[in-house]
């Protein structure tokens, strides 16, 4: 599949299984941005006493709650993260049986995904996990240097921070399609990264670039989608409060953080189905060019077989073969007369 043919795809996923995709998205999207607006709506309070502060006995006081949001606002963050990660897997059954033209509703897809549930946690969490302790090493090393040298460790601290990001990126995409992997080949934790790996071979900077054209996009459209909104939040407060006071200026923030929330949750729900249906259109686009996986889907098309199943899984392949087959190498053709393309 060519790029322009990946967005296309991607588009008529979502619409085809709007119920799915959408639905799913949105609950994550909609729980996160409940969390989020109550942590903005707890910052948004303490500023309003930053001024009443005159001791250190104000400031340790003020500090406890600033420190408790913070750690909520992290958390909340680290939870997306996480749930972000078992959605992909669980995307991508919609995604690869809309290469058939088969429809999937909502309770198909967690039907058939759940079977993969505790794999699909157990990455999730290893991933989320990894990237974790790797930030921690990284702000522990940065923290002792400035320590030890003082401001002179900067020269050493931004080429290390720049090395970090790289090889965060690098390594995130080859262990990308590892949700995808254990869905639909019903692998394990091990087996699904390592097949991430294995399929990302030689393709790293293809990937990279279509990731990174969709991130572009995606992006661009939630900031025009925000503009108006930070419009109407702007026109919502000088007509709430003319004439503002403490109390009101407090609850007109409370009104646009709440509009604004909402608005962000159903544009993220969008923009994360898309760039889901993208990277699950890449893990099937990588097995038609390693695994012959397209004259599967064609004999898949043509008989009409597994009409409720995953497409690409181990139940695709004939009887008489074993999953992969021996050597590494999937059949280039099923039994019989190879389909006309």
């Amino acid at each position: 599949m060519q790029f322009g043919e990946i967005l296309d795809g991607s588009f008529q996923t979502i619409r085809r299984n709007a119920a799915a995709m959408f639905g799913s998205a949105l609950i994550v999207q909609a729980t996160g941005a409940v969390l989020i607006g109550i942590a903005s709506v707890g910052m948004l309070q303490l500023s309003m006493s930053v001024e009443s502060i005159n001791s250190e006995a104000d400031f340790a006081e003020f500090m406890g709650p600033f420190v408790a949001i913070m750690a909520s606002a992290l958390g909340v963050s680290v939870l997306l993260g996480f749930l972000g990660a078992v959605l992909q897997g669980v995307m991508v059954v919609p995604v690869s049986r809309s290469v058939l033209n088969r429809r999937t509703g909502f309770k198909l897809m967690w039907k058939l995904a759940g079977r993969r549930i505790w794999p699909l946690l157990g990455v999730a969490a290893l991933l989320t996990l990894c990237g974790l302790l790797s930030a921690a090493a990284l702000i522990g090393i940065a923290i002792l240097l400035f320590t030890g040298m003082g401001p002179g460790a900067f020269l050493i601290v931004m080429p290390l921070g720049l090395g970090a990001v790289v090889l965060f990126v690098w390594i995130g995409l080859k262990l990308m399609l590892a949700p995808a992997a254990i869905v639909v080949e019903r692998t394990g934790v091990y087996d699904g990264l390592l097949r991430s790996w294995q399929l990302t071979k030689n393709n790293w900077w293809r990937i990279f670039g279509i990731t990174l054209v969709v991130t572009i996009m995606v992006g661009i459209i939630a900031q025009i989608v925000q503009i108006p909104v930070s419009l109407a939040a702007g026109a919502i407060e000088a007509v709430v409060t003319p004439h503002p006071d403490p109390d009101s200026v407090s609850s007109t923030l409370i009104l646009t953080t709440v509009i604004s929330t909402a608005i962000a949750a159903l544009v993220g729900s969008v923009t994360f189905a898309f760039q889901t249906s993208v990277s699950a259109l890449l893990y099937m686009d990588l097995r038609m060019r390693r695994d012959g996986l397209d004259v599967e889907l064609l004999r898949l098309m043509e008989t009409g077989a597994d009409p409720d199943g995953i497409p690409g899984g181990p139940s695709t392949l004939p009887a008489n073969n074993a999953w992969p087959p021996a050597g590494g190498q999937f059949p280039s053709a099923p039994p019989g007369t190879r389909p006309s393309a």
